[in-house]
């Protein structure tokens, strides 16, 4: 292969609620963590086993704003990116983190939409598990392919 890739595919739920941080540029990068889980049976105990696994994801700017307003504690989200690695130095320790620098990414569950829903008094056909809202952050182009 004569190039390489740096693509990340997640479905996970929010760990917490995104963290924003403006700048005086009117640019925003919104955090926040995702956990994935993997189950398995124990074949020594028999036992159903459930490993979590923590994903810091960072957004910017519109898809930042995006995921402040519609995103809590909880939803399940698909988040399509790149890893990038950080490290800095604090109290003269050096410290290092693994980022999710997402660039595109669809909501398939939020307390949020369903909240608002049950707020308008409109019938539901639908369950908020299966509605989802896509994301992205790539420029659109005129190309027909």
């Amino acid at each position: 292969m004569a190039g390489t890739i740096n693509k990340v595919i997640l479905i996970g739920n929010l760990g917490d609620d995104v963290k924003m941080h403006y700048f005086d540029d009117k640019n925003s990068v919104g955090r926040f963590p995702i956990a994935t889980s993997e189950s398995y049976t124990s074949k020594q105990t028999g036992e159903k086993v459930t490993t979590t696994d923590w994903h810091n994801i960072v957004v910017r700017n519109k898809l930042a704003e995006i995921c402040e307003k519609y995103l809590s504690k909880g939803d399940k989200v698909y988040c399509e990116g790149k890893l990038k690695n950080r490290q800095w130095e604090q109290d003269g320790v050096k410290r290092y983190s693994t980022e999710v620098q997402v660039t595109e990414m669809t909501f398939l569950s939020t307390k949020k939409s369903t909240e608002n829903s049950q707020d308008n008094h409109q019938p539901n056909n639908e369950s908020s598990s299966t509605k989802s809202k896509s994301v992205t952050t790539e420029e659109d182009d005129d190309l027909p392919f």
